[in-house]
């Protein structure tokens, strides 16, 4: 027989013409695939449709179209007759000799094969290479199904599984698992050829006649391959999926594994164990069964057997193997651009795949996406108070690695071995067990707890500050030369302030123009390298010197004078900010509302002084308000509704009393305190325009973004790429678009969840959370230890001043317009996107917030009451309630609910 012919009917497993689905069916075009790219796959071999169209040719096959002809897909019935009849058939069936021949010679081919290390590529044959190319022994299949008859004695060779592959199997949407026969423990040709002519009768089983007519599949066009694959003596097996089947989150690999071969976990006799594995940080969670029963090998096939006492409760993998596995899984869900279902085996330690297939249903029909969250990484404390206010949203991957950028320099370096700050679901978040560890570590945890409170407010549910898992010894060695560091750094950054301040919003304003008048690629990315990425580092080390620059006086000074002046007099006295010739950034376009209109201030000066402003100024993909021709038209629509002087005024008077009281008690200690307060409130301000001026940077960022959309013709898929990638793209290199397409859908996956708890404690899964109609808005707890959820609303005193009005629940800043005058605004989080909103109403209840919060800054500007903070404002309260607010204590009674 010739070579031609023989590889017609057999072809090696990992053979270029083996992946074509109508050669070698849906299990062995897959199996092809994985083991061409380099996957752990047992070696083997594919018998070809070509061998079944050539032993049914003819007679045989003429019965089979006529014994379906019959076939009504709802009656089982008809199903059952014509089984039996072509049973008939393939129980007589004789091989052909060609056919025959070509597949003991391929069986021949695998003797003295060996187990496969993991990753070790395949050869031609679809054997494993070592290095000298010599073939290693592959692991064999852990399979599933009854075995076959048994060898003839005398027989040599290797033990094959034999499996099935048909044609229509395996294809996404579709579910044909189990409906053809695979058999175990094959050993000698002559067996192994029963075996292959009993795989091509389960074609024509009653259940998968009734499956394909219900899918409309004629009879006349099915065919099947089998793979003989060598055996993997399994001490453990099972599946893994790349997405939770049920929710479709991909936060975790999901694994099922038990004791022995695979086919009692695929065949459902066995309870098995459990692991979860986080994609981010590897973080293995377990659940473990009691396993009765496992599936063995035997003289004849397999047969299962009870599984040893001392094995039955154990876990069956350790965490490094689920971790493994799992890191295998998603290797083959990124070569299938596809959600996966994947059956493995493991023997010695050493991996092997045995199957891999798209999932279906639901969970299967989503796109794959990546995982964004750092909540996986260990059990740590997370918020999103204070950045996350200029952070409110999902963020696409250039705005990320841009924030990565501007937080490494803005912040304190802070590496003791996990991260600082970090992505949940897409959404900017900080880690306050970094603190807490260096806190405790220095036996400073009280001092820097409240001054925390400060920033980070009142945490809701009162979870537990888990430290980080360091030691003492080595968190020292981390410490003692970053504090060297931070210090020196830090006199740079606050000696450079002032210049920096001085040229900041001209500087700033240039740039962005250069940005968008740049002519070339390779301009625009040499113009980054050269001005705009040492600029952003530059306004990002300004912000830092300038929250700095008097010591912790900014997240202090109110805390300490609280039992010297009241409440009510600290929080009067720490407004006035927005007045003076050096105003507050957060008022700033508010006020300069006014002088438009009082024709102090032309309309063009302003939307390039206060046009970066908005609710998403971190987001590069966002719009700037200054791209609106309408904008500031709307905005002096909207400010002629409210009367700021009058407030101001009237926080003047309050101001002036609240000093006068102070000179009345202590003119000595007025004047010391005034002298505090002026060196506070020039910090203030300086901190409030070195984050206006960063904002004004990531505007030029945003005009750089959409430019490079425009000269390498990705357009808004730039957004999809982190500003590394981009100058790659820029430099010439080709555009990631497969990449851009999975991390548009992992945003928008993101982006219709709803917004998530303000304090995380722990492994957070943003789709499973959503999913439970349960959920708490306010905190989320792994473990379980939150306080339960109150059904007061308290906060942190953010503006005193007690007011009663008519609660307005306002989502989004893009609801505004339903505020009416005077009525309580209710919402998550404020920030100066939201500024003009404030002089209308009576009060503000924010969930997220501190005294140092925007809503505080600007709710004490202006006079009025605020409590920030709350965590569950927005879950407690509705539009339409009576409540009365007290910016003093931190609290809201409800006096009258909604009607209906």
């Amino acid at each position: 027989m010739s070579t031609d012919v023989t590889h017609s009917f057999t072809l090696p497993l990992a053979d270029p013409g083996a992946a074509a689905l109508t050669t070698t069916g849906g299990k062995g075009s897959s199996l092809a695939r994985l083991a061409a790219a380099g996957l752990p796959v047992p070696g083997g071999f594919h018998v070809t449709t070509d061998a079944y169209r050539a032993a049914v040719a003819g007679a045989p096959q003429r019965e089979i179209v006529a014994a379906t002809r019959d076939v009504d897909p709802e009656r089982p019935e008809t199903h059952a007759v014509a089984a039996a009849r072509i049973a008939a058939v393939f129980a007589a069936l004789e091989i052909p000799g060609a056919v025959d021949e070509a597949v003991r010679a391929a069986y021949r081919g695998l003797h003295g094969a060996a187990a496969p290390a993991p990753g070790t590529p395949a050869t031609a044959d679809g054997t494993p290479a070592m290095a000298d190319g010599a073939p290693t022994a592959p692991a064999a299949s852990a399979g599933s199904a009854a075995p076959a008859a048994p060898a003839a004695a005398g027989d040599a060779g290797p033990f094959v599984a034999v499996r099935s592959s048909a044609t229509a199997e395996d294809l996404p949407g579709m579910s044909f698992a189990g409906q053809q026969d695979s058999f175990l423990n094959i050993r000698g040709e002559d067996a192994l050829l029963r075996a292959v002519r009993d795989c091509w009768a389960s074609l024509w089983t009653a259940r998968a006649i009734g499956y394909r007519a219900r899918h409309g599949i004629p009879a006349d066009e099915v065919a099947l391959a089998v793979v003989v694959q060598l055996l993997v003596d399994a001490d453990a097996a099972g599946i893994l999926f790349t997405v939770d089947p049920m929710t479709g989150s991909r936060d975790r690999v999901l694994i099922n594994a038990a004791w022995g071969l695979g086919e009692a976990v695929v065949g459902g006799h066995v309870t098995p164990d459990t692991f979860l594995v986080a994609r981010v940080g590897g973080a293995v969670e377990r659940t473990v069964s009691t396993k009765d029963v496992r599936t063995v090998r035997t003289a004849g096939g397999t047969r299962d057997e009870p599984v040893p006492a001392a094995l039955r409760d154990s876990p069956s993998l350790t965490d490094e193997q689920a971790a493994g596995l799992a890191a295998l899984g998603v290797r083959i869900e990124e070569l299938y651009g596809a959600p996966m279902d994947v059956e493995w085996a493991l023997h010695d330690g050493v991996p092997a795949v045995l199957q891999a297939r798209p999932v279906t249903g639901a969970a299967g029909q989503a796109p794959v996406t990546e995982v964004w969250n750092d909540s996986l990484l260990g059990d740590f404390l997370w918020t999103n108070a204070n950045l996350g206010e200029a952070l409110p949203s999902v963020m696409t991957p250039l705005t990320w690695s841009l924030v990565q950028i501007f937080m490494r320099h803005a912040m304190a370096e802070t590496d003791i071995g996990v991260p600082a700050y970090g992505t949940i679901g897409g959404r900017f978040y900080m880690n306050l067990s970094t603190t807490e560890t260096v806190a405790r570590a220095l036996g400073m945890q009280k001092t820097i707890d409240a001054a925390y409170r400060e920033v980070f407010g009142r945490l809701p549910g009162q979870p537990e500050i888990p430290v980080a898992p360091i030691g003492r010894g080595a968190l020292f060695r981390r410490l003692l030369p970053m504090v060297w560091r931070n210090l020196t750094s830090l006199v740079r950054d606050v000696r450079a302030l002032p210049s920096f301040l001085a040229t900041a919003e001209e500087r700033g304003t240039a740039l962005r123009r250069r940005a968008a008048e740049t002519a070339g690629r390779q301009e625009l990315a040499a113009f980054w390298r050269r001005e705009l990425g040492p600029y952003l580092v530059e306004s990002s080390r300004a912000l830092r010197g300038a929250s700095r620059q008097d010591g912790t006086a900014l997240l202090t000074l109110r805390r300490d004078l609280r039992p010297l002046l009241g409440d009510v007099d600290t929080e009067t006295l720490t407004s006035g900010l927005s007045t003076g010739t050096r105003g507050l950034a957060s008022m700033d376009t508010l006020l300069g509302l006014r002088r438009v209109a009082l024709g102090e201030l032309d309309a063009e000066t302003y939307v390039s002084r206060y046009g970066h402003r908005c609710v998403d100024e971190f987001e590069v993909s966002v719009p700037r308000p200054a791209e609106y021709p309408d904008w500031l038209g709307r905005q002096l629509a909207a400010a002629a509704e409210t009367d700021v002087d009058a407030l101001l005024a009237r926080q003047e008077e309050a101001r002036a009393a609240a000093w006068a009281r102070l000179e009345q008690r202590s003119a000595r200690t007025a004047a010391s305190v005034r002298k505090k307060f002026d060196r506070w409130a020039r910090n203030a301000r300086d901190r409030e325009i070195a984050r206006s001026e960063v904002i004004r940077t990531f505007w030029a960022l945003r005009v750089f973004a959409v430019r490079a959309g425009e000269l390498t013709g990705l357009g808004d898929d730039v957004f999809f790429l982190d500003v590394g990638e981009l100058l790659q793209v820029l430099d010439g290199g080709a555009p990631p678009r497969e990449r851009v397409a999975v991390r548009r859908a992992t945003y928008q996956q993101y982006r219709d969840l709803p917004a998530y708890p303000a304090v995380i404690r722990g492994s957070f899964d943003p789709v499973r959370w959503a999913a439970d109609p349960a959920r708490r808005t306010d905190v989320f707890d792994e473990h379980g230890e939150a306080a339960p959820a109150s059904d007061v609303v308290r906060g942190f005193p953010g503006a005193a001043g007690v007011v009663e009005g008519v609660v307005r629940v306002v989502p989004s800043v893009d609801d505004g317009a339903a505020l009416q005058p005077g009525e309580i605004l209710v919402t998550t989080v404020t920030n100066v996107g939201w500024t003009p909103l404030f002089p209308r109403a009576g009060a503000v209840v924010t969930d997220v917030g501190a005294p140092l919060s925007h809503a505080a800054i600007v709710a004490r500007e202006l006079g009025i009451p605020a409590v920030v903070g709350c965590g569950n404002a927005t879950m407690l309260l509705h539009t339409g309630d009576r409540v009365r607010v007290d910016g003093e204590h931190g609290t809201v009674e409800v006096l009258a609910p909604a009607a209906g």
